[in-house]
């Protein structure tokens, strides 16, 4: 499958194409898509995908707990041995992203309300567990899931970090919002062809350049262009140290 344009196809319309003229952004995307395809013609793609991919959703749930405040050594998760309900919350959540591929763009919100049954079993009542809180702007998450679902002239690295921004900022569930949406952007960047695989980790590079994801974050939730260019662009750098950091597994793969 060839890789989507940097910008929509002449006489495509798409709301989210105006993002695409904010400064730096257009170029940014382009440079995370092409880290993401240099990791896709990996020759150990071929053959034992499935093991990176593994690999790549320990890596990423390691991250995003991270990112929570719940910094475990990788060698314990891959041993099983964590018992934090944020880091299990972190890894069921990442486990469950190729389950939910078939339902995400005809049924986001259902898909969104699944990742936090995975994100926060055992930490709240089962009675909050995918449910909204009455708070939430049930408008916003309205618009967001149309944008999934009709959204097609959009690069998938930029509708992504949308998601990403989206859900992060309106915080439906109140708690563990943030695994939530990072496991909906990783799984909007398979969906959209942009990481089929899932063997890119982009939680990964959002956690190395943590100093900036809080304040990019915070940014886009003002909703004002300069803001929404600032995060966009460190979604692109996440996407872009991610797919470093799927290579380095493949290398690891390779050597067994």
């Amino acid at each position: 499958m060839p890789p989507p344009p940097a910008r929509p196809a002449p006489g495509a319309t798409d709301p989210l194409s105006p993002l695409l003229d904010l400064p730096g952004v257009a170029e940014a995307l382009d440079a995370a898509r092409e880290a993401v395809d240099r990791l896709l013609n990996h020759g150990v793609l071929r053959r034992q995908s499935a093991a990176v991919s593994s690999e790549s959703a320990l890596r990423g749930a390691r991250a995003s707990a991270a990112l929570e405040g719940c910094d475990v050594p990788l060698v314990d998760l891959r041993a099983g041995d964590v018992e934090d309900a944020i880091a299990q919350g972190a890894l069921r959540a990442s486990a469950g992203v190729g389950g939910l591929v078939p339902i995400w763009e005809r049924a986001p919100l259902q898909a969104v309300a699944r990742l936090h049954v995975l994100a926060a079993a055992g930490t709240v009542g089962d009675d909050q567990l995918g449910r909204p809180a009455r708070t939430a702007d049930t408008d916003r998450l309205n618009a967001l899931a149309r944008l999934v679902a009709e959204s097609r002239a959009t690069p998938g690295i930029l509708l992504s970090a949308v998601v990403h921004g989206e859900l992060a900022t309106v915080a439906p569930f109140g708690g563990l919002d943030g695994i939530v949406a990072r496991a909906a952007a990783r799984l909007t960047l398979v969906t959209r062809g942009v990481d089929p695989k899932s063997v890119s980790v982009p939680e990964v590079g959002h956690l190395e350049h943590v100093e900036e994801y809080r304040p990019a974050l915070a940014a886009y939730a003002t909703r004002e262009p300069a803001g929404v260019a600032t995060w966009l662009r460190h979604c692109a750098t996440a996407v872009r140290f991610g797919a470093q950091e799927g290579l380095a597994i493949c290398e690891a793969v390779r050597r067994g």
